[in-house]
């Protein structure tokens, strides 16, 4: 939380106006691109399906030409090469990477040959399946997807695990953190960029009535507004909340809330705010003390390459002082460190 505090803080102080994100081609205004991986100019589907099977089937398996080629080809032309290497082989690219990889870096080689859509249908039923749920990553996905990834994710949840992915939520979460879940799953999330001073007035008004000037707290107006508005708007609505209260918003819910439903809704209000500052702690929290999280570090790097990892290692350098690859370099090895710094990009 101490993070966090410092992070809101800033948010309070520093002018809400974010960077210009588009760039002129041809005339034509487009959004800047943020990724690490982009679409290899001289691809060949074939000629990378014939690569890999030499490369799987070599007597020293060849692991310095499969990151090359997973990591320099964006994730549709990965797709592409799965449908050459089955039509030309008989055989699954991903079975056939999985009986020769071991360990990480197996796992990363997987995740990066599934298309982003079913990656979250699958890390969302990893999530939730056996024993015990990981409500972080169930909340990092919701709340960090497009209002169409999100129907597109239930879509394909349904038809990879023959259930709905509302249902499994349900099941496996209870109280006001199902709320908020369930709230974010309808997808109706504002994701224009226009600001209401008066709505943003308003919002912050009713959270504090419906938090600090109340006994106990009405949760339902934090989920609603909180998963409705977009990034902009929610921003202006955190500079009006602390002209109302004498403390932050954050604070204010770390007082009235506890366990998963605080945690949800705090993660939220990051996520409103830095999307890629969110990550960056992720990946730090992941590399901290004894041990590393694997999981978050394929999870993030995968799920990120071609959205705005540029931004992500940009944020971790300006929060830690270190470079997200040099912590990289600290805690893994072998071809698994590899494969995660190319996907970091230039170091």
């Amino acid at each position: 939380m101490s993070f966090f505090k410092k992070f809101f803080k800033d948010v309070i102080r520093k002018k809400t106006d974010p960077e210009d994100d588009t760039v002129n081609v041809k005339g034509k205004p487009k959004p800047k691109y943020y990724g690490t991986v982009a679409p290899y100019p001289n691809f060949n589907a074939s000629r990378d399906a014939s690569t890999l099977q030499s490369a799987i089937e070599s007597k020293e398996v060849d692991e310095d030409v499969i990151i090359a080629i997973l990591v320099k080809r964006n994730s549709e032309q990965r797709q592409k090469i799965k449908v050459v290497y089955e039509a030309s082989t008989g055989k699954r690219l991903d079975k056939d990477l999985k009986s020769v990889l071991r360990s990480d870096f197996e796992e990363i080689s997987l995740a990066l040959l599934m298309d982003p859509i079913h990656f979250d249908a699958y890390l969302l039923r990893k999530a939730t399946k056996g024993f015990g749920t990981h409500e972080d990553i169930l909340v990092e996905i919701l709340a960090t997807r497009s209002n169409q990834e999100i129907r597109e994710i239930k879509r394909v949840f349904k038809e990879e695990y023959e259930t709905d992915l509302e249902k499994v939520i349900e099941d496996e979460t209870s109280g006001d953190f199902t709320s908020a879940l369930l709230a974010m799953l309808e997808a109706n999330k504002d994701e224009g960029k226009e600001v209401d001073t008066n709505l943003a007035r308003k919002d912050a008004e009713i959270l504090f009535e419906a938090g600090e000037n109340t006994k106990g707290i009405n949760i339902s107006a934090f989920i609603d507004i909180l998963t409705k508005r977009n990034a902009k708007q929610l921003a202006k609505m955190f500079q009006h909340y602390a002209t109302v209260s004498d403390v932050t918003l954050p604070k204010a819910l770390d007082m009235e809330l506890k366990g998963d439903i605080e945690d949800c809704l705090i993660d939220i209000v990051k996520c409103s705010w830095n999307t890629p500052a969110f990550f960056a702690e992720k990946l730090h929290l992941a590399m901290k003390g004894h041990g590393t999280c694997d999981d978050t570090l394929i999870r993030v790097l995968v799920s990120r390459s071609e959205v705005d990892l540029k931004k992500i290692v940009e944020e971790y350098r300006a929060m830690y002082d270190f470079t997200l690859q040099e912590d990289i370099l600290k805690d893994t090895k072998g071809h698994y460190e590899k494969i995660l710094l190319q996907l970091c990009g230039p170091h």
